[in-house]
């Protein structure tokens, strides 16, 4: 079985530092900083679509003016406030036991995602690591999941996406793979089920059910 993993908010809890980097790229622009509850929005999508709705503008020049002030923070500050979930190494050295090849497919930038799995210990248990580039080529997930599997010569029968939001789900959805949604992170049960899960697991630990 070949296992797809979303990363924020399904490998690691990565408020802390998505939060302080959302702060700083507010504060550069001179704009009032969202709420804590409105900055979780921004865990799961790619950046430059949060900062749209966020901002409320199509204006890419100030899109990507906000997008540039929060990988400067996060590229320095940001990527060390990450947190891998309570059982999550476990789980994944059961799969990795059990046969299983597990592939990341994050919609963060690679450059950012690379690093944080080599800081948590994670990188180890992946075949290969896949991430979007920072002109955003691949940040939506049904391209970045077509891209792992042409990449790798897959088929899509074989292999399952786990991730926290509904993003994840229709990614899947669009190439065939069938989709898994956790509880753990930040899209809520209903999100999930309307965006098409085929299986809600409630904590890591239920992720070794995933290898038979």
């Amino acid at each position: 079985m070949n296992l797809f993993f979303d990363l924020d908010g399904t490998l690691v809890d990565p408020r802390e530092g998505i939060f302080a980097s959302l702060q700083f790229a507010f504060s550069s622009l001179g704009r009032e900083t969202p709420t804590n509850s409105q900055l979780e929005e921004a865990i799961g999508p790619p950046i430059h679509v949060s900062f749209a709705n966020f901002l409320n503008t199509q204006d890419q020049r100030l899109i990507w003016q906000a997008v540039n002030a929060y990988r400067e923070h996060f590229a320095e500050v940001g990527i060390t406030g990450n947190s891998v979930y309570e059982g999550m190494t476990d789980t994944l050295e059961r799969l990795r036991l059990a046969g299983a090849s597990l592939f990341l497919a994050t919609s963060k930038p690679i450059v950012f995602a690379s690093k944080i799995i080599r800081q948590q210990g994670l990188s180890g248990y992946f075949k290969t690591a896949y991430g979007s580039e920072l002109d955003g080529t691949r940040s939506d997930k049904g391209e970045l999941i077509a891209h792992v599997l042409a990449s790798e010569s897959l088929s899509a029968g074989g292999c399952q996406m786990i991730g926290d939001r509904k993003h994840d789900m229709i990614g899947a959805i669009k190439n065939s793979v069938r989709p898994v949604g956790v509880l753990w992170g930040f899209g809520s049960r209903s999100e999930l089920m309307e965006a098409g899960a085929e299986q809600l697991l409630e904590y890591p630990a239920c992720l070794a059910g995933l290898a038979g």
